[in-house]
């Protein structure tokens, strides 16, 4: 079987330049998901998708492949990870490559690491499920979440506003990490998440979207608490 590292990494970024190559405690951030990849074993090969000469500069330093530079249509604001993903697979396609899996990889993930990828390789196949994605739990349960409407605040659920918090169904959400997929149910479902997706379920602690500076210091400190953890153990 072979299998396929997608990371992608335009150079836009709006809320934090140069976000994919910005330094994040000492290395650029980029470089956690390409090292995760290449050090898992798990693919043929591992590429970045990417519109921009400095970042394709510095992925192949780091190992990974960059075998054509991401087109005008899927590098604005507008194009989709699904846009990316279906350009670079028709791209391998024209040099006759084919592969049966691939993970896309988002390049501003530092948690996701050469084990987690192996997991998921192995329950994509011990499950024969069509994609595996990592998720994890809100921090506080989303049936007891308010709204605000004409400046007060009120229930979105109110037949749960006296249910105790422990007794309700924990509610789950991608973690903007990886998305591992069989290459034939993606082309056959155009999307990464189909009704045969199984979960990695991933804790709070590891788990941080990155969109703006504040985001970009709350990952750091999880990353050193963590660091601090395995260190320690």
């Amino acid at each position: 079987m072979k299998n396929l590292a997608i990371i992608t990494a335009r150079g836009g970024s709006k809320r934090i330049p140069r976000k994919n190559i910005k330094s994040f405690l000492g290395k650029p951030i980029i470089q956690y998901s390409i090292e995760a990849a290449i050090n898992s074993g798990c693919f043929d090969e591992v590429m970045v998708s990417t519109d921009d000469q400095e970042i394709a500069d510095l992925a192949i330093i780091l190992g990974a492949k960059v075998p054509f530079i991401r087109s005008e249509k899927t590098s604005n604001d507008f194009a989709t990870t699904v846009d990316v993903i279906k350009e670079v697979l028709e791209s391998y396609e024209e040099i006759n490559q084919h592969f049966d899996t691939f993970c896309c990889i988002y390049p501003t993930a530092p948690f996701v690491t050469a084990e987690k990828l192996k997991d998921a390789i192995s329950k994509l196949e011990k499950t024969g499920a069509d994609s595996v994605l990592p998720v994890t739990t809100f921090s506080f349960p989303i049936l007891r979440s308010l709204k605000i409407e004409n400046e007060k605040v009120t229930f979105n659920w109110p037949e749960y506003m006296n249910t105790r918090s422990q007794d309700l169904a924990p509610a789950y959400h991608d973690c903007g990490q990886f998305y591992l997929m069989k290459t034939d149910k993606f082309k056959e479902k155009g999307k990464v998440f189909t009704d045969i997706t199984v979960p990695i379920i991933m804790p709070q602690s590891e788990v941080q979207d990155i969109d703006n500076e504040e985001d970009w210091k709350v990952a750091e400190i999880k990353y050193s608490f963590l660091l601090e953890k395995l260190k320690n153990q």
